[in-house]
């Protein structure tokens, strides 16, 4: 269906990857949905190449029209100040 990708400032708690572990500065979210709602999640350091999965698996939309908002919410999460 498409693919979303956001620049942010990780929180300093950092983003929790599969392959590395926690990362953390100045991110990238990429954010794909196939049309049955499978939501993947990729992070990277800015104008790096390689990415990694964002922690956890089988991420799926009931409604690919969220995939937007879901993008957003995460961005939005994964940049919030500690505290």
């Amino acid at each position: 269906m498409g693919e979303l990708i956001t620049t942010f400032n990780a929180s300093p708690d950092g983003v929790m990857t599969n392959e590395v572990g926690v990362i953390s500065g100045e991110l990238e979210l990429r954010s794909t949905c196939d049309e049955d709602g499978t939501l993947e999640l990729a992070i990277r350091y800015v104008g790096a190449e390689e990415s990694y999965t964002v922690i956890g698996q089988d991420y799926r939309l009931h409604d690919v029209r969220d995939h937007a908002l879901v993008h957003r919410l995460l961005t939005t999460v994964l940049a919030r100040p500690m505290g």
